[in-house]
């Protein structure tokens, strides 16, 4: 009679050493930061499989080696394998290899996830299209995404499981200042800003609007000190360039000065 603790069907375990680069590093515990670390499997599974139940969104990844080699998402591990994971190169050329992020999108477009509010409101002040609503559900947002091909900045990494997403940022900071600095870095919006573009409140886009068509709808004294005024064509909210105009054109240039 056979063992009855000996069970043919039990998983063969296999495993395989990852190291993970730069801001990638964010996204992992203290212990696995910047280090080479072992990772069991069963099966065979695909490496992008693995690498976000490791943790790290697929998004943030531009290339993967495996034992020297670059592979893609596709790319099945079966144990022993060194595994190398980069994330966005900046200026080293890596064309000959397989690059796995897509190619930006020719303007820079997004939508925003329920805790980023504050964030959504200064892209908009800086002229970038920017979808948000605090009821956006994490299905809603991957379907604008693709279909408006918006870039996704969220501080819910879960969000990057969507298959279907290819573009998004996860968003280090709780701080909507430094959380703007860092979309504008990551993305390199520096020269890219069109103030009075859009409106702040709903995202539609401003055009200008006559002084006599703004009487009774604005300050008295407003008025009588500015004369050029903007109107959003969908909520139809009233802006002007006002002294806080001076305040604008200094923090866009912080900005600007921070991400050059």
């Amino acid at each position: 009679m056979p063992d009855a603790s000996d069970d043919r069907h039990a998983p063969i375990w296999r495993t395989a050493w990852f190291r993970f680069y730069e801001e990638l590093n964010d996204f992992l515990p203290n212990d696995r930061r910047k280090v080479r670390f072992p990772y069991r499997f069963a099966v065979k599974p695909a490496i992008k499989d693995t690498l976000e139940a490791i943790g790290v969104p697929h998004t943030e990844i531009d290339l993967i080696l495996v034992d020297g080699q670059s592979v893609g998402f596709d790319h099945r591990l079966r144990g022993g394998e060194l595994v190398s994971v980069y994330p966005m190169f900046e200026s080293f050329d890596i064309q000959p290899l397989v690059r796995l992020r897509p190619k930006p999108l020719r303007e820079p477009r997004f939508v925003v996830d329920v805790n980023l509010g504050k964030l959504a409101r200064k892209l908009r002040l800086l002229g970038f299209d920017t979808l948000y609503s605090n009821q956006f559900e994490d299905g809603e947002i991957v379907a604008l995404s693709v279909s408006e091909q918006r870039i996704i900045l969220t501080r819910d990494k879960f969000i990057f499981k969507y298959r279907m997403v290819t573009h998004g940022y996860w968003v280090r900071s709780d701080r909507p200042d430094e959380q703007l600095r860092e979309v504008i870095s990551r993305f390199q919006l520096e020269h890219n800003f069109r103030p009075f573009t859009r409106c702040s409140r709903c995202n539609g886009r401003l055009s200008t609007i006559e002084q006599e068509q703004v009487i009774g709808r604005v300050p008295e004294n407003t008025l009588r000190y500015y004369s050029e005024f903007f109107q959003c064509r969908d909520c139809h909210h009233l802006y002007w360039k006002g002294t806080h105009v001076t305040r604008i054109a200094q923090w866009m240039s912080r900005l600007q000065t921070a991400g050059s």
